[in-house]
């Protein structure tokens, strides 16, 4: 038995291999289970959008499909850039500047009118045909300058509290202790684990 995550993103794969490293199965991707599909994301969530990902592959009797959908919400943007985090100003345009564009928008406003968060939800489809989806949040808020270089996406731009900085200055085990790709996968693994035992399969 192995997990095939359904992902064509590198980096959040081996963010996602960060925080997994204990499963109790292989995690592997679409490109080494030799399997790929075009995924177009019509839902209007992230729930919608992570098992839209995990029913583009059919079902294997030796394999869990996982994927996840994730992205930023700005309080003081409605919503935005939400479930179209990755496309928000056009899929090719650099995070930095979506990051500045960010910072711009957020202009002279202070403290909670600049609050934000992460979602990411994990839609986990197993060989049965069962679904589940979990879901994590980590609450900042948009920081007024571009601060660090570590992780992708929104992190430069995305100040957590407890941690007093920067996503994008938090080191990767830090930020993976806490995040809400860490709070979604904890519990998808919990499950995984959970079908493992209830079908008898040794890990």
């Amino acid at each position: 038995m192995r997990i095939i995550f359904v992902t064509g993103n590198e980096k959040k794969l081996r963010e996602i291999r960060e925080i997994i490293d204990d499963f109790p199965i292989p995690v592997v991707s679409m490109r080494e289970a030799g399997v790929y599909t075009e995924i177009e994301e019509t839902g209007t969530s992230f729930r919608e959008n992570a098992l839209i990902k995990v029913r583009s592959l059919p079902l294997m009797e030796d394999a869990i499909l996982m994927a996840d959908d994730s992205g930023l919400s700005v309080d003081a943007l409605g919503g935005a850039p939400g479930i179209y985090s990755s496309r928000w100003m056009g899929a090719d345009t650099p995070y930095s500047e979506k990051n500045a564009e960010l910072i711009r928008l957020l202009d002279g406003r202070k403290g909670e009118e600049r609050a934000a968060h992460y979602t990411c939800a994990v839609a986990v489809r197993f060989p049965d045909g069962s679904e589940d989806v979990f879901e994590g949040i980590m609450a900042g808020r948009i920081a007024e300058t571009i601060r660090g270089t570590n992780g992708f996406g929104y992190d430069p731009a995305f100040f957590y509290p407890p941690a007093g900085r920067t996503a994008g200055e938090m080191s990767e085990e830090e930020k993976n202790r806490v995040s809400h790709r860490f709070q979604a996968l904890s519990q998808a693994k919990e499950a995984v684990k959970q079908y493992l035992l209830k079908n008898k399969i040794v890990f």
